[in-house]
């Protein structure tokens, strides 16, 4: 798994989901659980990981939607 996107901005993950779910790219969103140490301020960035072999093909989603992403 590769790191698509770091964001700690729940819309901009919800919405980034959503566009790979479109496409058919599987997606796993990591340190969600990290909320409950933090006490849900919002402090600390969520990862969203896809297959390295998705990658590229899911960067170009993100970009073409506006959306930055790692690498």
């Amino acid at each position: 798994m590769k790191q698509l996107l770091r964001t700690n901005d729940p819309t901009v993950m919800a919405f980034a989901k959503a566009l790979l779910q479109g496409e058919d790219i599987d997606c796993f969103e990591m340190d969600v659980n990290m909320s409950v140490l933090e006490g849900s301020i919002g402090i600390l960035p969520r990862r969203l990981m896809v297959r390295e072999g998705d990658l590229t093909r899911a960067q170009r989603v993100m970009r073409d939607n506006g959306i930055a992403v790692d690498g």
